[in-house]
């Protein structure tokens, strides 16, 4: 069973210079703040490209993800990662970065994200686990891209 979990996050910015803006440095301030990972590979956010995460602690782990589509049309723009590799016990992973224009200088982030574990169980378990990680992004993304729109 696939669970989906989307969280929207309204930002300063006209939408096309934020969705250029996710790049390694914005992924780096997206790190969660318990525990400890780096950054392997990052290429970009563009299709064909790669993401490649090792997480030390609290639990090695390896996490890669394949950008496998991207866009820009006239209010909106994404790309979508999905997991290759995955740490145990996730089975699958897609993700979709969304940025939708609000106005001449705000957009919306919107991560849009379905994942599965290794059986329903686990799948249930990874709900809360995932939405707690990705919860305190709305925050980063709000001050990240407050700055990257005053300068």
């Amino acid at each position: 069973m696939t669970f989906c979990i989307e969280l929207k996050t309204k930002v300063k910015g006209h939408y096309i210079k934020n969705i250029e803006a996710f790049d390694r440095s914005l992924f780096e301030a997206l790190k969660p703040p318990i525990g400890k990972m780096e950054i392997v590979q990052f290429t970009g956010s563009k299709k064909g490209d790669k993401v490649h995460i090792q997480f030390i602690s609290p639990v090695r782990a390896t996490w890669i993800s394949d950008i496998i589509e991207d866009q820009i049309t006239d209010d909106e723009a994404w790309f979508v990662d999905v997991g290759s590799t995955l740490p145990w016990p996730l089975k699958s992973w897609r993700h979709k970065h969304l940025v939708q224009k609000s106005g001449e200088q705000a957009s919306i982030i919107i991560d849009q994200m379905s994942f599965s574990g290794k059986n329903l169980f686990w799948s249930i378990l990874l709900y809360p686990a995932i939405f707690l990680g990705f919860y305190p992004r709305k925050r980063i993304y709000r001050r990240y891209f407050n700055e990257l729109n005053t300068i």
